[in-house]
C-alpha cells in the first residue's frame, strides 16, 4: 500500500492500542512492535512494524519503542468561563461541603468578561489539554444563564470544537430566585431559540438545588425537538431522578453518577445511555467516588471525562482521571484507557474517534513509556511525548 500525498508512517511502536479487538490482542486490540500509517487525516493501516507496506509514508515518525494510544476524548467540560474559585476549593478542603452554590460566582465573572478574554481562556485550556493527549473536547455553556450570554459562550466554544452543549439549565440564576419554572420557560423558549443553532447537545443539571425531574425532562424534550442530542448531569450530590430522566429521554450520557441505586445501574446497563464518570470532580469536592466496578460488571458502558471547570474540577488532565479511575474506582488500566478514549466517543455518539482502526481520524497520543499502563502507574508525570490531530502534530 503506497503512501499517499501527506501520508505519515509511525514506526517502532512498542505498543499500539487500537481499541479494535479484531486488530490485536485483548479488548484494546493491542499490537506489539507495531506501525501505523495515516493519510489525509485518517488511519489507513495498522500492523506489525515488520509488515509495514513497502515505501509507505511521505514522512516517517520513529517512535522508538514508545506506546501509541488513541487521543483522549474528553466528553464533559465547561471550559468557557472567567475567573477562578481557589478560595472555594480551599474552604472545601477545610471541611465545607460542596452544594453547587459557587456556580453563581463564575456566572458573574463570565458575564463581565469580554469575548476576547473568554476566547483566550478557552484557548489556553484547550491547548493544555491537547499537550496532555486530548484530541476531542466537548464544551458546555452554562455560565451565562441568560439568552445573550449563553449564545455568546456557545459561539466562542464553536471556534475550537464541534462538540458544543447548551447548558442554560445549569442552575437557576439569582434574578429568578424562587421562580424556577419561569426560568425553565425562558430556557425552553427564547434561550433555546438562540442557542440551538450553535449547539449539538442540550444538557440539564438534574439535582437538588438545580432542576427537578419534571423540569429536567421539559428541558431535554424541548432540546430534542430542536434537533439536539440529550445529556444529563445526574446523581452527583446524592440519589435522585437524574439517571431515570436521562434514560427516558434517550440521552447519550448521564454524567457524574456518583450516587446510584440498583435500579439506576440496571437502567444504564439495559440501555444506550453511557455512564460518564468524573473522578477529578469527586477528588476536588472530596466526595465519594462512583462505583465503576458495579457499572462495568452489570454491563453498562462507562466513559471518563475531566469535567474541567473553575469550581469543582480545574484540570484538563485525562491521565489524572485514568489514574484516579484505576486507584479509586477499581477499574483496570485497560478499562480506564478504553473509557477515556472509545468510551468518551460512545458518550458523544461518535464512531470516528476514540480508536485507531482504518478509516478513523488519525487522532493519537504518543506516550513516553512502553505501555499505556504507565498512565496509572506513574501518576502526575507528563507522559505525552506528542499529540497528533487529524494526522498533524498539534
Amino acid at each position: 500500500m503506497p503512501g499517499a500525498v501527506g501520508s505519515v508512517l509511525f514506526r517502532g511502536i512498542g505498543e499500539l492500542v487500537t481499541n479494535d479487538p479484531g486488530a490485536g490482542a485483548g479488548p484494546l486490540g493491542a499490537i506489539a512492535d507495531a506501525a501505523l500509517l495515516v493519510a489525509t487525516g485518517r488511519v489507513v493501516w495498522t500492523g506489525r512494524d515488520a509488515a509495514a507496506p513497502e515505501g509507505a509514508g511521505d514522512a516517517v515518525v520513529e517512535v522508538e519503542g514508545r506506546s501509541v494510544v488513541p487521543g483522549f476524548v474528553d466528553s464533559h467540560t465547561h471550559m468557557v468561563f472567567a475567573g477562578e474559585r481557589s478560595t472555594e476549593f480551599a474552604a472545601r478542603m477545610a471541611g465545607r461541603p460542596y452544594a453547587a452554590g459557587g456556580i453563581a460566582t463564575t456566572v458573574a465573572a463570565t458575564r463581565a468578561a469580554t469575548d476576547g478574554e473568554l476566547a483566550a481562556g478557552f484557548g489556553r485550556l484547550a491547548a493544555e489539554a491537547v499537550r496532555a493527549g486530548t484530541t476531542t473536547i466537548e464544551c458546555k455553556s452554562g455560565y451565562g444563564l441568560d439568552t445573550g450570554h449563553e449564545a455568546r459562550l456557545l459561539r466562542i466554544a464553536r471556534r475550537a470544537t464541534e462538540e458544543t452543549t447548551f447548558l442554560g439549565a445549569h442552575v437557576v440564576p439569582s434574578e429568578f430566585a424562587g421562580r424556577a419554572d419561569d426560568y425553565v420557560a425562558l430556557v425552553v423558549g427564547p434561550m433555546l431559540e438562540a442557542c440551538a443553532p450553535l449547539a449539538r447537545w442540550v444538557d440539564v443539571f438534574c439535582e437538588r438545588g438545580a432542576f427537578d425531574a419534571d423540569q429536567a425532562a421539559a428541558v431535554l424534550a424541548a432540546g430534542v425537538a430542536r434537533g439536539l442530542g440529550a445529556r444529563v448531569h445526574a446523581n452527583q450530590l446524592g440519589p435522585g431522578p437524574g439517571v431515570r430522566v436521562a434514560v427516558a429521554a434517550g440521552a447519550a450520557s448521564a454524567d457524574h453518577c456518583t450516587h446510584l441505586t440498583g435500579a439506576d445501574v440496571e437502567l444504564l446497563a439495559g440501555g444506550t445511555t453511557v455512564a460518564t464518570l468524573l473522578p477529578a470532580c469527586d477528588f476536588s469536592t472530596r466526595s465519594p467516588y462512583p462505583d465503576a466496578r458495579r457499572l462495568l460488571d452489570a454491563g453498562a458502558t462507562v466513559a471518563l471525562a475531566t469535567d474541567c471547570n473553575p469550581g469543582t474540577s480545574y484540570t484538563t488532565s485525562m491521565a489524572l482521571c485514568i489514574a484516579l479511575a484505576v486507584r479509586e474506582l477499581y477499574m483496570t488500566p485497560d478499562e480506564a484507557l478504553w473509557a477515556a478514549t472509545l468510551g468518551g466517543a460512545r458518550a458523544l455518539r461518535r464512531d470516528d474517534v476514540g480508536h485507531l482502526s482504518p478509516g478513523a481520524r488519525a487522532d493519537l497520543a504518543v506516550l513516553d513509556a512502553p505501555s499505556h499502563v504507565h498512565l496509572a502507574y506513574r501518576p502526575g508525570v507528563p507522559l505525552v511525548w506528542g499529540t497528533w490531530k487529524d494526522g498533524v502534530r498539534a
